[in-house]
């Protein structure tokens, strides 16, 4: 190994990281995520489009399996995994994610609510006519540069000869490091006629060009709210656009109303909608509404239809307000028209982006034509050349009857060398050495057939010669005058809007913004009911006076009941000291019987981690001084009015020493709670005056009511009043709580024998 010196490089090390990271960050943006502006497409679309070309899988030929189409793109131009080209074949293929689907599935390539294609086996695809003639058709023109592939096996298309404005007209999604791009899809009509006005005027403005591009249209159609932000969206390629389902008003059984949504927003696409459906039943749920009696889900493949069946006497717009405000019917998508340019990242406006397409058209097309003419002269050169040989088609039959090889008779016919050539007479020789044919000329005589000396085709060739000649002098004139090119260009867009073009199916508006008023909530009486599995709901008072008895007879199923308000609050304590407080309003109201929801779904309560200790009505709380106390003895006495919080839902209610943990918590009764006697589980017993017990803070320890030995933590606790002969079982036998000693707080305490 060379250890000289003068061999080795020093660099920074963060030097050779930045620069890793830098090229690592290009290689994704350019190689993966973000679309070339010239053709709107991703690598791997672009690559799986031109192997279905390779393939021949035209729109008027048979499906074939995306498994073969995914495994032949895979092997040849893009070794990046099987999932990622078939999600791209799948995205391409569905209508409603895409402005024009470019590929023509055939099997389940998936739904608009969410439902994933089938595997890559069962399903078949095959490309749409319009990719057929907007991206593939010019590729044997050399209008675009050939590059090799991974391997250097294959060559492959650097960039399609898309002839429209992919990239808005389709969109795009994806992430890459550091960026991410985000373009809505746009009517194919409009872009082409933004476009031809961009050819007409390069100096038009984005407001200019918006007279014909009125903004976004989404496959979903929808309502777009916001129309005077599109302007400034546009200019700068980014913000944010307010888009809106459609909802209409039907009537229903029995004089109802229903509220039927047969547009959603674009962002809905997917697990939106169940989603959305769920939204809504929380929304009843929770009382936020009660004029909703029902929901159902009727879309099929003729469209979107989700009906909410609605009381007769509902406020059905401030519903739709409503369900704008707290569902995403209606929701914002973000603009960030991020695209590869001249081989570089750039968020692009509206003009800038046709400005690159409309360079790239010229492009092409200057190579299109500039192949076509090459092939048109030198179809013109052999068409003249068949012509003046029909002339003299006896002479040369006579040079090659009369030569020993090939050679010998192109070397006469291009030269009029003579030599080594027998002929009848001195006459034809002499006529021969005035052969003066080029080399296509001489290559195609010798190729001819003796069908072309027939009177008809000969006539033939005369017309195809003069067809020619016209195509010469047209392709020449469209290379050499800019307004002959731009002519050319708007009259293939043309076509293509009138073949493929579609009517606009998002509206665009400025729309007020939604505003819910809710319906004041008449103030009651309700009990609060809650089971040992923590879930909970309310009761009116007339079911609970019905039923006091099985109530109060039941304490698992009704582990916590007290009255409050259905405008009221539920304070709980937790033994990880922490107070979770949830609206009575979030709770449904039910029969006696009913479930309830779990207090883990209306609070950050984790079931998993945390126990209660106390419940109550906040009022309560807030109104009383609380006796905290835990398990390694530590006690306090606190002033309700700190867990008085408006705006938190989850709040620490005490400090805790390490290891320890809240044990019981109770609102202090200064007539009654005279005294407390803790228990541990060691079988010591302590009784003192709750008086030696101080006032503090909720985010105080507190004081120790007991020394416990090691291991040793409490067990039971019970209040007493003075001439309290209260009696209790330990270890199965009876022990009156007086006869434990009155001592002061932290000591150690009597131990019990029984």
């Amino acid at each position: 190994m060379n250890t000289d010196p003068k061999n080795i490089i020093d660099s920074e090390y963060s030097d050779i990281m930045q620069q890793s990271y830098i090229d690592y960050a290009m290689s994704v943006i350019i190689s993966r995520a973000i679309p070339d502006i010239r053709d709107g497409l991703k690598p791997v679309q672009r690559r799986t489009l031109y192997d279905m070309g390779e393939l021949g899988l035209r729109s008027d030929r048979p499906y074939r399996k995306c498994a073969r189409i995914v495994g032949d793109t895979m092997g040849k131009y893009h070794p990046h995994g099987d999932s990622s080209i078939y999600d791209s074949l799948v995205v391409m293929a569905q209508d409603f994610k895409k402005g024009r689907t470019l590929v023509d599935g055939h099997g389940n390539f998936g739904s608009i609510e969410g439902d994933g294609a089938a595997a890559m086996r069962y399903t078949e695809a095959r490309l749409e006519p319009v990719t057929e003639e907007a991206f593939l058709r010019d590729l044997d023109k050399d209008t675009v540069d050939f590059v090799p592939n991974f391997d250097e096996t294959e060559k492959e298309p650097e960039v399609l000869p898309v002839k429209i404005p992919n990239f808005l007209v389709n969109g795009s999604e994806g992430i890459a490091v550091g960026m991410a791009t985000s373009a809505p899809t746009h009517n194919l009509k409009e872009v082409i006629e933004a476009e031809k006005a961009y050819l007409d005027d390069p100096d038009i403005t984005t407001e200019g060009l918006m007279h014909y591009l009125k903004g976004p249209d989404f496959p979903t159609g929808g309502i777009i709210t916001n129309a005077s932000d599109l302007p400034g969206i546009y200019e700068n390629g980014v913000g944010k656009i307010k888009i809106r389902g459609r909802v209409t008003e039907e009537k229903g059984k029995n004089g109802r109303k229903n509220l039927v949504i047969t547009e959603i927003p674009y962002t809905m696409i997917g697990a939106g909608i169940g989603k959305f459906m769920s939204d809504v039943i929380d929304l009843v749920e929770s009382r936020k509404t009660t004029d909703i009696i029902d929901i159902s889900n009727q879309s099929s493949k003729e469209g979107i239809r989700i009906v909410i069946e609605c009381r007769k006497d509902s406020d059905t717009d401030n519903l739709k307000n409503l369900l704008y405000t707290k569902t995403k019917l209606e929701d914002t998508f973000g603009v960030n028209m991020l695209a590869v340019h001249d081989g570089r990242p750039e968020t692009m406006g509206l003009k800038a982006i046709f400005s690159a397409h409309t360079a790239f058209l010229y492009e092409i097309n200057t190579r299109k034509y500039t192949n076509l003419l090459e092939k048109e002269e030198k179809r013109s050169e052999i068409q003249e050349g068949l012509i003046k040989a029909t002339d003299l088609i006896d002479l040369i039959i006579e040079t090659l009857r009369g030569s020993r090889d090939r050679a010998t008779v192109m070397r006469c016919l291009t030269t009029g060398d003579t030599k080594g050539i027998r002929f009848r007479s001195k006459v034809s020789e002499k006529e021969a050495q005035n052969f003066n044919f080029t080399e296509n000329q001489a290559q195609a005589i010798l190729d001819m057939r003796l069908a072309k000396l027939i009177g008809l085709e000969l006539e033939a060739l005369l017309k195809e010669h003069d067809e020619t000649l016209k195509a010469i002098k047209k392709y020449k004139d469209l290379l050499a005058k800019p307004a002959s090119m731009k002519k050319a260009i708007s009259g293939e867009l043309d076509e293509i809007a009138e073949k493929y073009g579609q009517e606009r199916r998002t509206e665009i508006t400025d729309a007020a913004a939604a505003v819910f008023t809710a319906k004041p909530v008449e103030e009651m009486d309700v009990y609060f009911v809650m089971d040992r599995f923590g879930y909970a709901r309310t009761i009116d008072t007339s079911t609970y006076e019905r039923n006091r008895e099985t109530i109060e007879g039941d304490e698992a199923a009704f582990r916590s009941v007290f009255l409050t308000k259905n405008t009221g609050r539920i304070g709980i304590f937790t033994n990880t000291g922490m107070l979770h407080i949830i609206r009575v309003m979030d709770l449904p109201m039910t029969k006696l019987r009913d479930k309830g929801v779990p207090i883990d779904n209306l609070s950050k309560y984790d079931s998993s981690k945390e126990n209660f200790v106390y419940i109550d009505d906040l009022d309560n709380i807030v109104n009383a001084k609380l006796l905290f106390v835990s398990r390694q003895a530590m006690m306090k006495l606190v002033e309700g009015s700190e867990f008085d919080v408006m705006t938190k839902r989850t709040v620490a209610a005490t400090s805790l020493g390490d290891g320890d943990e809240l044990f019981r918590v109770k609102a202090y009764d200064e007539e009654n709670d005279r005294q407390v006697l803790l228990q541990t589980e060691g079988g010591f017993f302590i009784r003192f005056a709750i008086s030696e017990i101080p006032e503090k803070k909720k985010g105080a320890v507190g004081v120790r009511g007991m020394k416990l030995g090691n291991g040793d933590r409490l067990e039971e606790l019970y209040f007493m009043n003075f001439a309290d002969e209260r009696v209790i079982e330990y270890k199965g036998k009876q022990m009156a709580l007086t006869h434990v000693k009155l001592s002061k707080r932290d000591g150690k305490g009597t131990k019990v024998r029984v």
